[in-house]
């Protein structure tokens, strides 16, 4: 287990302590023991190996046995028993926006709420506004937290879904008796969020397949199994589903299963005015619905199908019904981008404020992926909560930058890290003064903490873009999917300012945000306005993130020119400071 698994368990345990009301020392300790994790700047598994861990300030004995316990085996016995020791229901509320294991431990303790159930209950009866520290608005976010939970319930994030889908994907694939597999449905087309997965695969023995498939790590219960079709939930919880066809059927069964149900009904309405039939089992010579092979219009892949019907074939993150007829009866669609043409990132954090990594450990990781840049744009001071920088520590951040960029030359190596700030939007200004944000070579402007006036908050983000230092303006509408919505915010109306002054807009790829959302892109595109795709990265592996971005701006029919960060270094450095 790596150091970020060992903090994020040492993290949970400290919440669960603190669910169970013990000592504030002791769940602190698990905390501090985390960030002293994070902080190492060697391997752990080598600390750990050389039983160097207890030599660590603030690594006492008992941190020591389960951090070496995690590194050696992955698991931790202290931690499984503790989580079984407390009711899944208690659990279960952490999950429920607003509410932290100091509520959950008063409301249990005083009115006996061990489920979310019975928690709904006690808000719908007023009791939990009585207690001390609560109150009338406290029990009003915590019902509508409960119903935004009962929403979402079915509902998963779009990182998650490929976590789970893309191991299977691989065994899949390695099968001898698998001819072609891929995802279908929401996954494929690249949705944000998403229901079921969806999996497809070919073979001329179907029943093995699918007996190899549901008995796949992972897989903690098989909801349905049959000769072609098997449902299974997976241990994130999302159910997975997987039909086995035969390789003449395969193109057609993934472009019926890809498609949005508006794609697939214009899909089948122009097969008709062909004088022919689309369904999932092929493209037919007939006036009526049919699966005579006799009849079938072979084809041996999705482009194929499109040919057909006097289209270009169409991508299938387009496949919504949002205008990808038009343009494919014309063959005006665009070349989307590809995730491979980003040169790097203008919008990530470090130590310096709340990122996981040192400036080297960033450096070194990003020069290694084959990165030309990546800018360190740390929070202003406003954001007190995730450590910000004032100006005093960001000039002094930006001589280390330049020190580390002056060793990083030094070995011939062309990477460079940017100096940068996340500045806050403040409600009559920045959080920055000009002759600061001058000194940076990135500045991306962001509204942390938003209004509930519409207006208010639009005109917050047109001053930003006003402000000849600001490159980008950072996750537009504030979203975290499945948990916040965004905040209200007149969306054309800033693009339209964006417009005017130049200023970019961020795609965040943080899969819990996704922010600008990608049906806004295609008028920020008509606009003229750049899109710079971002992971607001606050560890490394964040920078993974980058692929998921990508995948959404070709949903927003983005094109490597529209993108401001496929632009080599130099470029880039040059339309900065333009």
């Amino acid at each position: 287990m790596d150091k970020d698994k060992v903090a994020e368990t040492l993290v949970e345990i400290g919440t669960l302590l603190e669910l169970k009301g013990e000592n504030p020392f002791k769940t602190r300790a698990y905390g501090n023991g985390a960030r002293t994790i994070q902080g190492l700047t060697e391997p752990l598994e080598r600390i750990v190996a050389e039983k160097r861990l207890g030599e660590i300030k603030g690594i006492g004995a008992a941190l020591e046995q389960k951090i070496t316990e995690l590194v050696e085996t992955g698991k931790l016995k202290y931690y499984d028993e503790l989580k079984a020791s407390i009711p899944p229901g208690l659990i279960e509320m952490l999950d429920i926006s607003g509410l932290g294991p100091k509520k959950i431990q008063a409301m249990q303790k005083k009115l006996g709420v061990d489920s979310i159930a019975k928690l709904e209950a006690a808000c719908q009866a007023g009791k939990v506004a009585e207690l001390d520290g609560f109150g009338e608005k406290t029990q009003a976010n915590i019902l509508e937290g409960i119903e935004l939970k009962r929403t979402y319930a079915s509902k998963h994030r779009l990182g998650d879904a490929l976590a789970v889908a893309e191991p299977l994907l691989e065994q899949l694939r390695e099968h001898p008796d698998v001819i072609r597999c891929g995802t279908a449905g929401s996954l494929r087309r690249f949705k944000e969020i998403i229901g079921d997965i969806d999996l497809l695969a070919s073979s001329k023995h179907a029943a093995a397949v699918i007996e190899f498939f549901v008995s796949q790590p992972g897989i903690v219960k098989v909801l349905a199994q049959g000769e072609t079709k098997a449902s299974v939930i997976t241990e994130g919880g999302i159910q997975c589903d997987l039909r086995v066809v035969s390789d003449a059927e395969f193109p057609f069964a993934l472009a019926y299963f890809t498609g949005s149900k508006e794609h697939n009904i214009v899909m089948r309405q122009r097969a008709i005015q062909h004088g022919l039939r689309l369904n999932e089992y092929g493209l037919f010579k007939s006036k009526e619905e049919t699966r005579d092979a006799k009849l079938l219009v072979a084809c041996k892949t999705e482009e194929e199908i499109f040919q057909k019907l006097d289209l270009a074939f169409v991508p299938p993150e387009l496949r919504e019904d949002h205008g990808e007829f038009a343009a494919a009866e014309k063959n005006d669609l665009p070349k989307l981008i590809e995730w491979t043409q980003l040169k790097g990132a203008p919008h990530n954090h470090s130590t310096w404020s709340d990122g996981k990594n040192t400036l080297q450990e960033i450096a070194t990781y990003m020069e290694e992926l084959g990165l030309e840049y990546w800018a360190i744009t740390d929070h202003s001071k406003a954001s007190f909560q995730a450590n910000g920088l004032d100006a005093k520590r960001l000039r002094e951040q930006i001589v280390e930058i330049k020190k580390l960029n002056e060793k990083i030359a030094g070995r011939g190596s062309e990477f460079r890290l940017l100096t940068g700030s996340e500045v806050d939007i403040l409600k009559d200004r920045l959080d920055f003064d000009d002759d600061v944000l001058a000194e940076l070579d990135v500045v991306v402007a962001s509204l942390h903490v938003p209004s509930s006036d519409e207006n208010e908050n639009t005109k917050r983000l047109i001053r930003a873009a006003e402000n000849p230092f600001v490159h980008t303006l950072g996750h537009l509408t504030g979203r975290l999917l499945l948990e916040r919505e965004p905040y209200p915010v007149n969306v054309h109306a800033v693009i339209d300012a964006c417009a005017e002054t130049g200023t970019w807009i961020e795609l965040n790829c943080n899969p819990w945000r996704f922010d600008l959302d990608w049906r806004h892109w295609f008028y920020a595109k008509r606009k003229g306005v750049k899109c710079v795709i971002n992971p607001d990265a606050h560890r490394n592996a964040h920078a993974g993130f980058l692929r998921l971005g990508a995948g959404l701006a070709r949903k927003g029919w983005l094109t490597a020119g529209d993108v401001v960060n496929t632009l080599p270094l130099e470029k880039l450095r040059a339309v900065l400071r333009r």
